[in-house]
């Protein structure tokens, strides 16, 4: 995800209440006006509960 950074995932993300899912995190990042590769970043991502933001950027960026 070269195009795509920690900070651009966080911003995506503002606003999310945790535990989310994948499909909530995708539609926050949708919500929030998030580039096409941030959401496409998010849609490649296991899907299951996520207990915070750190869990989400390790599951992209790891």
């Amino acid at each position: 995800m070269a195009n795509v950074s920690p900070i651009d995932v966080q911003k995506a993300l503002h606003g999310v209440d945790y535990p989310a899912s994948k499909e909530a995190l995708v539609r926050a990042a949708q919500d929030n006006g998030a580039s096409q590769e941030v959401r496409d970043a998010l849609g490649g991502i296991a899907d299951r509960e996520y207990e915070g933001p750190t869990g989400v950027s390790a599951e992209i960026f790891d």
